[in-house]
């Protein structure tokens, strides 16, 4: 018999429910939902089943989340399982997390976008309320009592009128029996009752990183392993022409050296492997190396050129991507203009464990230990190098050291799978700092030339944004819309401003980009948001008053999106962030404060920064402030953690680091030459949070974001000097 699931929205066919062989167990298969853009390959065939997690609650009254997302410090292995353990109605200490295997015809694998906890909750609360409802069912048949006479608490369903109770265990036999609920039957919980759902629970993977006990792709170890390093032509593009390995044969615990060769499906250059009995070994017999090297056609290009490349395009139209009224002749008519040009650099990912990878290959198997955001990815990259079928190559997801996008890719995977093919034995691929940065797929580098019209009451009537930016789509996807991942948060400007134009142009590249944190919302965050502060002070007007009073019409941007910004949450993000900064309250000569905001992953988040200016032109950010609007929150207190962890990452980049390219080679290293923030250098940090019953959203990315603009329009306030290029230098300030 088929029909409509009763809560899921899924074909009976489409949950699942069964005895274990071990014992009796209620199982409930359901579906998280959508793939991130970047996870490939997706199944090229329906799956056998449309189960990406399930749940299984055993005799022993255990309940184990089996899902296919990575934790990579965003405490989604604790998040997921507190939705579930609410609809549940268990204890938080009864559930456990299993990292499903990587089978990509099952399950959804592939974690980035902000998208986990987004995705999931509602699945995962009508997976839940499918097994409780059932286990009432089973409840009730053998009390012979009314199913709407009980109820669920505490991990056992209870029959007040005759003081009965019977743990979530001893009925899973008789639920996994049951057919499955009407449509009409199933509930789910009312939120004024939830009790784990809003609570700054522990994390569940803290203990085991504080112990030790932690496994992440580097701790791997596999009996008979191998270590190698691959040397990689330090031109971008280049290969090998001629290698003499005599001499790194001659360290002590090198086994081999030998080429490999460029796997252009996982975006790897190629190189020559060193294969040793440890890693200082690889790493020593690779400074031994001898290698001349052919740079390829990018020798002579780099940060400059493409600097040029961005003010050409500038002066030429681009292809339109929003146009509202008529901008271009509004600006003309404007009792003031203004115009400005804004530029952000290349970033690197710089994830605090480099890349690495195991791979052991046999003759009819293969199992990998992969820190990766697709593991699906890496699974097929293996099975195409190995020449086996992907279901004979093993994926064992271990918890990452940082991810931002970078680990999304399987270029790490194509090497070490190359190595074990040669060298016949498991071998574990290591990447070190120098490695990591310098064959980075980096953030975009970005220019927006702006011009803007004022009218004689100070009011915006005209906004233009031509942008000029190194495409993640041209390099990767569609290059027939290269704007679709360079545009968030610039063509949707949220201010009332009558006519809006905003061109793209995609510039000719070859360093490889990829997303980064944040991904279009941090080149364009700054932009926009320093931009619309330049607006103000041209007013005469304080910048949050400027802004408000460009929000006090509530409006959809734009208007036909699901997605559409909500002014209102705008609003609100930066009403809540000014209130608890004090803004408008005197400070310091020297200092001063600025504000940014942006919408991004379906979450308002906006920034006050307080900063300090020394006569050196030496800047201290003293506080940020923090507001977010991100619907129903699950854990609390892993929002502030995602919220301080993003100020950060995106406050290196605007103050500290930057990826320069010259004569086709990165010309930073290490953490000597690409900075971040030091702890004694990070700013006291606050986070407030708007209280939403609003489906939840992303949090992982957004506050990364606006941090820039607001640091740079601190430093206006405090200096009266504006900045338009990152990173932000003292010498711009003297």
């Amino acid at each position: 018999m088929r029909g409509r699931h009763p809560v899921a929205g899924l074909t009976r066919r489409e949950f699942m429910r069964a005895g274990s062989a071990a014992g009796a167990a209620l199982v409930v298969g359901f579906h998280l939902g959508e793939w991130p853009a970047w996870a490939q390959p997706q199944p090229a065939r329906p799956a056998p089943n449309p189960f990406d997690a399930w749940i299984r609650i055993s005799a022993d009254g255990k309940v184990t989340l089996i899902f296919a997302k990575s934790e990579m410090g965003q405490g989604v292995m604790t998040a997921l399982p507190m939705i579930l353990a609410e609809e549940l109605d268990v204890d938080w200490g009864q559930v456990h997390v299993e990292q499903a295997p990587t089978n990509p015809s099952i399950y959804n694998h592939g974690t980035g976008g902000s998208t986990s906890v987004r995705t999931s909750f509602t699945p995962l609360r009508q997976a839940g309320a499918t097994a409780r409802h059932m286990l009432i069912q089973a409840a009730a048949a053998q009390w012979q009592v009314d199913h709407a006479a009980c109820r669920t608490a505490g991990g056992a369903v209870i029959h007040d009128a005759s003081n009965r109770r019977a743990a979530y265990g001893s009925l899973v036999g008789a639920a996994s029996k049951l057919p499955l609920p009407d449509r009409a039957t199933v509930t789910l919980k009312d939120p004024a009752r939830f009790v784990i759902v809003g609570k700054s629970l522990p994390r569940a993977d803290i203990p085991s990183k504080v112990d030790g006990t932690a496994k992440f792709g580097l701790d791997t170890r596999v009996p008979g392993m191998l270590y190698a390093v691959v040397a990689r032509c330090p031109t971008i593009g280049g290969k090998v022409a001629r290698v003499d390995a005599a001499k790194a044969k001659a360290v002590p615990g090198v086994r081999d050296v030998f080429e490999i060769p460029a796997v252009e499906e996982a975006h790897s250059p190629g190189g020559v492997a060193v294969v040793a009995t440890g890693t200082w070994a690889a790493i020593s017999g690779r400074n031994a190396l001898t290698v001349e090297w052919d740079h390829g056609p990018n020798a002579g290009e780099g940060s400059e050129e493409l600097h040029r490349q961005f003010t050409t395009l500038a002066d030429q139209p681009g292809a339109v991507v929003r146009n509202d009224g008529d901008a271009v002749g509004a600006i003309q008519k404007a009792a003031k203009k203004v115009a400005a040009t804004y530029e952000v650099p290349f970033q690197a990912h710089a994830t605090m464990e480099p890349m690495n990878c195991t791979v052991d290959i046999r003759a009819d198997a293969a199992e990998a230990w992969v820190p990766s955001q697709s593991p699906q990815g890496a699974q097929a990259t293996i099975a195409k190098i190995a020449q086996l079928p992907v279901e004979r190559v093993t994926v064992h997801t271990t918890l990452l050291g940082g991810g931002f996008g970078r680990r999304a890719l399987a270029d790490f995977a194509a090497e070490a799978a190359q190595v074990s093919m040669r060298v016949k034995a498991p071998v574990k691929l290591v990447w070190t700092r120098e490695d990591d940065i310098q064959h980075d797929f980096y953030r975009q580098a970005a220019y927006h030339r702006f011009e803007a019209g004022l009218d004689a009451n100070s009011r915006p009537v005209a906004w233009f944004d031509r942008m000029a930016s190194t495409s993640i789509a041209a390099m990767y996807f569609n290059a027939r819309s290269p704007e679709g991942t360079e545009i968030a948060g610039a063509q949707d400007v949220a201010y009332a401003i009558p006519n809006v134009r905003m061109e793209y142009h995609a510039a000719k590249n070859f360093v490889p980009v990829w997303f980064w944190r944040s991904v279009q919302h941090s080149i364009n965050g700054f932009a926009v948001e320093g931009f619309i502060d330049e607006l103000a002070a041209a007013a005469g007007v304080d910048p949050l008053g400027f802004r408000l009073r460009l929000l006090e019409e509530p409006r959809r941007v734009p208007p036909d999106s699901p997605t559409a910004l909500d002014t209102e949450r705008f609003k609100g993000v930066l009403q809540l962030a000014a209130s608890k900064a004090g803004w408008g309250q005197p400070l310091p000569a020297g200092h001063g404060r600025g504000i940014a905001a942006i919408y991004g992953f379906q979450t308002y988040v906006a920034q006050v920064a307080e900063v300090s200016v020394a006569q050196d032109g030496k800047i201290r950010v003293n506080r940020v402030v923090t507001a977010v609007d991100c619907g129903r929150v699950i854990n609390p207190g892993i929002v502030v953690a995602q919220m301080e962890s993003g100020t950060i990452y995106g406050l290196s980049a605007a103050l500290k680091g930057q990826i320069t390219v010259k004569n086709g080679r990165v010309e930073q290293g290490n953490f000597d030459t690409f900075e971040v923030i030091r702890i004694d250098e990070a700013p006291a940090m606050e986070t407030h949070i708007v209280p939403s019953t609003a489906p939840p959203t992303g949090t992982g990315e957004p506050a990364t974001a606006p941090i820039a603009g607001a640091v740079a329009n601190a430093i206006f306030a405090a200096t009266r000097k504006r900045v338009r290029r990152l990173p932000i230098s003292p010498a711009d300030l003297t």
